[in-house]
Protein backbone atom coordinates (compact mmCIF):
# COMPACT_ATOMS: atom_id res chain seq x y z
CA UNK A 1 0.00 0.00 0.00
CA UNK A 2 1.40 2.99 -1.32
CA UNK A 3 0.49 5.11 2.01
CA UNK A 4 1.94 2.93 4.43
CA UNK A 5 5.25 2.81 2.71
CA UNK A 6 5.38 6.68 2.40
CA UNK A 7 4.66 6.69 6.20
CA UNK A 8 7.38 4.27 6.81
CA UNK A 9 10.00 6.19 4.88
CA UNK A 10 8.76 9.13 6.86
CA UNK A 11 9.23 6.93 10.08
CA UNK A 12 12.70 6.34 9.36
CA UNK A 13 13.87 9.50 8.22
CA UNK A 14 12.95 10.77 11.53
CA UNK A 15 14.63 8.24 13.69
CA UNK A 16 17.38 9.38 11.73
CA UNK A 17 17.30 12.57 13.17
CA UNK A 18 15.88 14.40 10.14
CA UNK A 19 12.41 16.04 10.52
CA UNK A 20 9.87 15.06 7.83
CA UNK A 21 6.93 16.48 7.42
CA UNK A 22 3.91 14.07 5.51
CA UNK A 23 1.04 14.94 3.58
CA UNK A 24 -0.84 12.44 2.46
CA UNK A 25 -4.37 13.05 0.42
CA UNK A 26 -6.31 10.65 -1.46
CA UNK A 27 -6.05 10.98 -5.50
CA UNK A 28 -9.28 12.42 -6.20
CA UNK A 29 -8.24 15.82 -3.96
CA UNK A 30 -6.71 17.23 -6.96
CA UNK A 31 -10.32 17.29 -8.54
CA UNK A 32 -11.80 19.42 -5.83
CA UNK A 33 -8.59 22.34 -5.62
CA UNK A 34 -11.29 24.37 -7.51
CA UNK A 35 -14.25 25.40 -5.25
CA UNK A 36 -16.67 25.90 -8.42
CA UNK A 37 -17.60 22.60 -10.34
CA UNK A 38 -19.68 21.31 -12.90
CA UNK A 39 -22.71 19.92 -11.05
CA UNK A 40 -24.70 18.91 -14.03
CA UNK A 41 -25.07 18.59 -17.95
CA UNK A 42 -28.69 18.53 -19.61
CA UNK A 43 -26.87 17.61 -22.51
CA UNK A 44 -29.95 16.51 -24.76
CA UNK A 45 -32.52 19.13 -24.36
CA UNK A 46 -35.96 17.59 -24.51
CA UNK A 47 -38.11 17.11 -27.78
CA UNK A 48 -36.64 17.37 -31.75
CA UNK A 49 -33.22 19.55 -31.74
CA UNK A 50 -33.72 22.70 -33.31
CA UNK A 51 -31.46 25.85 -33.05
CA UNK A 52 -34.20 28.10 -34.38
CA UNK A 53 -33.67 30.99 -32.41
CA UNK A 54 -37.15 31.77 -32.36
CA UNK A 55 -39.24 28.64 -31.95
CA UNK A 56 -35.70 26.12 -31.00
CA UNK A 57 -35.03 24.24 -28.04
CA UNK A 58 -31.27 25.39 -27.44
CA UNK A 59 -32.16 26.98 -24.02
CA UNK A 60 -33.19 23.81 -22.93
CA UNK A 61 -29.93 22.61 -23.09
CA UNK A 62 -27.98 23.85 -20.05
CA UNK A 63 -25.00 23.18 -17.79
CA UNK A 64 -24.80 23.91 -14.15
CA UNK A 65 -21.76 25.53 -12.16
CA UNK A 66 -22.29 24.76 -8.11
CA UNK A 67 -19.83 26.72 -5.61
CA UNK A 68 -18.98 24.35 -3.57
CA UNK A 69 -17.16 26.52 -0.90
CA UNK A 70 -18.43 26.98 2.14
CA UNK A 71 -17.00 30.01 3.13
CA UNK A 72 -15.76 31.81 -0.66
CA UNK A 73 -18.10 34.02 -2.98
CA UNK A 74 -16.80 33.58 -6.65
CA UNK A 75 -17.15 35.82 -9.38
CA UNK A 76 -17.58 33.97 -12.53
CA UNK A 77 -16.04 36.80 -14.68
CA UNK A 78 -13.71 35.12 -17.05
CA UNK A 79 -14.34 31.60 -16.82
CA UNK A 80 -14.73 29.15 -19.39
CA UNK A 81 -17.35 26.94 -19.91
CA UNK A 82 -16.09 24.62 -23.48
CA UNK A 83 -16.80 20.99 -25.10
CA UNK A 84 -13.97 18.64 -26.62
CA UNK A 85 -13.80 21.18 -29.71
CA UNK A 86 -12.09 24.54 -28.59
CA UNK A 87 -14.73 26.46 -30.82
CA UNK A 88 -17.71 25.40 -28.87
CA UNK A 89 -17.12 27.55 -25.67
CA UNK A 90 -18.80 30.22 -23.87
CA UNK A 91 -16.34 32.86 -21.37
CA UNK A 92 -17.95 34.79 -18.75
CA UNK A 93 -18.15 38.75 -19.60
CA UNK A 94 -19.52 39.61 -16.83
CA UNK A 95 -19.47 40.02 -13.14
CA UNK A 96 -21.55 37.10 -11.82
CA UNK A 97 -21.25 36.60 -7.88
CA UNK A 98 -21.61 32.47 -6.62
CA UNK A 99 -22.55 32.94 -3.04
CA UNK A 100 -21.30 29.43 -1.13
CA UNK A 101 -23.54 26.68 -2.18
CA UNK A 102 -25.21 28.66 -5.03
CA UNK A 103 -25.58 28.09 -8.12
CA UNK A 104 -26.06 29.18 -11.84
CA UNK A 105 -27.26 27.81 -15.38
CA UNK A 106 -25.54 28.16 -18.22
CA UNK A 107 -27.79 28.19 -20.86
CA UNK A 108 -27.97 28.06 -24.93
CA UNK A 109 -30.18 30.49 -26.69
CA UNK A 110 -30.84 34.09 -26.05
CA UNK A 111 -31.98 35.82 -23.22
CA UNK A 112 -31.73 38.00 -19.94
CA UNK A 113 -29.03 36.98 -17.14
CA UNK A 114 -30.74 37.21 -13.94
CA UNK A 115 -28.77 36.61 -10.81
CA UNK A 116 -31.71 36.34 -8.83
CA UNK A 117 -33.28 33.30 -11.52
CA UNK A 118 -29.41 32.32 -11.46
CA UNK A 119 -29.45 31.78 -15.29
CA UNK A 120 -26.64 33.10 -18.03
CA UNK A 121 -27.24 32.65 -21.43
CA UNK A 122 -24.41 32.23 -24.08
CA UNK A 123 -26.52 33.87 -26.77
CA UNK A 124 -25.81 31.68 -29.32
CA UNK A 125 -28.82 28.98 -30.53
CA UNK A 126 -26.65 26.63 -31.98
CA UNK A 127 -25.73 23.35 -29.22
CA UNK A 128 -23.07 23.20 -27.56
CA UNK A 129 -22.88 19.49 -25.86
CA UNK A 130 -23.29 16.53 -28.31
CA UNK A 131 -25.66 13.95 -27.63
CA UNK A 132 -24.14 10.54 -27.59
CA UNK A 133 -21.04 11.71 -25.78
CA UNK A 134 -19.19 14.75 -24.84
CA UNK A 135 -16.80 16.57 -21.92
CA UNK A 136 -17.27 19.51 -20.11
CA UNK A 137 -14.82 21.51 -19.55
CA UNK A 138 -14.37 24.29 -16.79
CA UNK A 139 -11.71 26.54 -16.57
CA UNK A 140 -10.70 29.87 -14.47
CA UNK A 141 -9.74 33.04 -15.78
CA UNK A 142 -6.63 32.55 -15.07
CA UNK A 143 -6.26 29.60 -17.51
CA UNK A 144 -6.26 27.04 -14.94
CA UNK A 145 -8.17 24.00 -15.20
CA UNK A 146 -11.18 23.96 -12.58
CA UNK A 147 -13.33 20.94 -13.72
CA UNK A 148 -13.93 18.41 -15.92
CA UNK A 149 -16.59 15.52 -16.52
CA UNK A 150 -16.96 13.26 -20.01
CA UNK A 151 -19.89 11.77 -20.44
CA UNK A 152 -21.57 9.35 -22.91
CA UNK A 153 -25.26 8.63 -23.17
CA UNK A 154 -24.92 4.77 -23.26
CA UNK A 155 -22.64 4.84 -19.67
CA UNK A 156 -23.33 7.89 -17.53
CA UNK A 157 -27.47 8.39 -18.44
CA UNK A 158 -29.44 5.84 -17.18
CA UNK A 159 -33.10 7.03 -16.85
CA UNK A 160 -32.62 8.48 -20.97
CA UNK A 161 -33.79 11.81 -19.79
CA UNK A 162 -30.47 13.64 -21.05
CA UNK A 163 -29.03 15.05 -18.33
CA UNK A 164 -26.32 13.68 -15.98
CA UNK A 165 -25.21 14.90 -12.26
CA UNK A 166 -21.97 14.82 -11.18
CA UNK A 167 -21.70 16.10 -7.91
CA UNK A 168 -24.71 15.99 -6.74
Amino acid sequence: MRIRSVLATAATAVTAGTLAVVVAAPAQAAEYSSSLKIKGVQYDAPGRDSNNCRTGNSKSEYVTIKNYSRTATVNLKGYVVRDTTTTNKFTFRSNHYLEPGDYVMLRGGHGTDSDAKNVVYRQNCNFIWNNDKDTVYLYKPTGAHADTHAYTKSRDDRDGNGYISFHG
